[in-house]
């Protein structure tokens, strides 16, 4: 199977795609306004969610199948395309009967083989857009088996939606966007087009602009934003959904980049300083090398004396001291954090291996 071929679907827009509507249809009313409000000049499509999967039980889980009756009158009265979440063969069926153009599948699906699987069969062949959207975890390769497994049976108009990453830590995000994640997906399937979500990235819709203006200048290829009639009184994710009127304001105060600029300053400018950073680059691989070959010594020096590895006193002075430096250079405290816990797991690691070794060899045997 090949994903890298070519995919024209996102091309009936003179540029970026721009899906809006409500995270859930609640009613036929509240779906119609929405979409009428909608500035059709810009937005492409129209999306709901007909089936919501909920955390826990006793949610409201979506109107089901009635809801597709109304998107039917969204298409009718506007013209919109028409878009939502798929999670089961059943709700592929039900949306196939309705002529719905683009089927998303969820984070929750994405993160289950098993599940993609069915839905995959379900849609076999199809010529529906079907996009996948990244799963709940931080796992590329879940993300990219989900769309192998939908090309495998045949589907051949395939996007991907970059919605975030769950995590425990708190953070200025609802999901963590992890935008290294995204980059490395558009290396692996660089034909793959790639769409925001940044109403779930920030879940407040005060960060939403940020969200879809970093996305475009990474190149993503268009947005899905959660847009409600009355957002504050939505029966689902309130705090992230825009009115029409306030997605018309972001989308016009957006800026869309060139992906290479003739200008022959620009490429000198940009080559010294990629120079610039690849000399730095070698530079720290050099220390963090030395940092490891310190961490096995001391790992050396704890197991010939019986010292358990992880030292609470220090991991927290390093924390203190970093963050304070770091401060003074105009390093972000959420950066650093990240920096120097993968740093952090990586010595812990290394001195495990060499005790492990030292106990295999007998060296603590006296």
């Amino acid at each position: 199977m090949d994903l890298n071929r070519g995919q024209t679907w996102h091309r009936f827009t003179d540029g970026p795609i721009l899906i809006a509507g409500p995270c859930s249809a609640e009613r036929e009313a509240q779906v119609l306004e929405t979409a009428r409000r909608l500035d059709l000049s810009r937005v492409h499509v129209f999306r709901a969610g007909i089936w919501k999967p909920r955390t826990k039980p006793g949610g409201f889980e979506g109107v089901g199948e009635i809801g597709l009756r109304w998107m039917a009158r969204v298409r009718e009265e506007t013209g919109l395309r028409l878009a939502t979440e798929v999670a089961s063969p059943r709700h592929v069926e039900k949306a196939l009967e309705s002529d719905i153009d683009f089927l998303w599948l969820g984070a929750r699906t994405t993160v289950n083989p098993f599940l993609v699987q069915e839905v995959a069969e379900a849609l076999r062949g199809t010529d529906k857009v079907v996009l996948v959207k990244n799963p709940v975890n931080p796992d590329l390769a879940l993300w990219v088996g989900a769309l192998e497994r939908l090309a495998a049976r045949h589907i051949k108009n395939l996007g991907a939606i970059h919605r975030g990453f769950s995590t425990y830590e708190k953070t200025l995000y609802r999901n963590n966007p992890h935008w290294q994640i995204a980059i490395a997906f558009r290396k692996e399937l660089p034909q793959i087009p790639l769409i925001s979500d940044p109403s779930h990235i920030s879940g407040r819709r005060d960060g939403i602009y940020e969200v879809a203006q970093q996305a475009f200048n990474l190149d993503f290829e268009g947005l899905m934003i959660e847009t409600h009639c009355d957002p504050d009184h939505a029966w689902s994710d309130a705090e992230q959904q825009l009115t029409p009127e306030m997605l018309r304001d972001i989308i016009g105060r957006i800026e869309l980049r060139n992906r290479c600029a003739e200008d022959s300053l620009y490429r000198t400018a940009l080559y010294a300083m990629r120079s610039e950073i690849d000399d730095l680059d070698e530079r720290l691989l050099e220390l963090l090398s030395r940092r490891m070959k310190i961490a096995a010594d001391i790992g050396r020096l704890k197991g010939e004396n019986n010292v358990a590895i992880l030292q609470p006193e220090r991991w927290n002075a390093i924390l203190k001291r970093t963050e304070k430096q770091g401060a003074q250079l105009g390093l972000s405290d959420e950066f650093l954090d990240s920096a120097f816990k993968a740093i952090h797991q990586a010595s812990i690691d290394i001195q495990n291996r060499v005790m492990l070794e030292m106990s295999r060899d007998g060296v603590w045997e006296k």
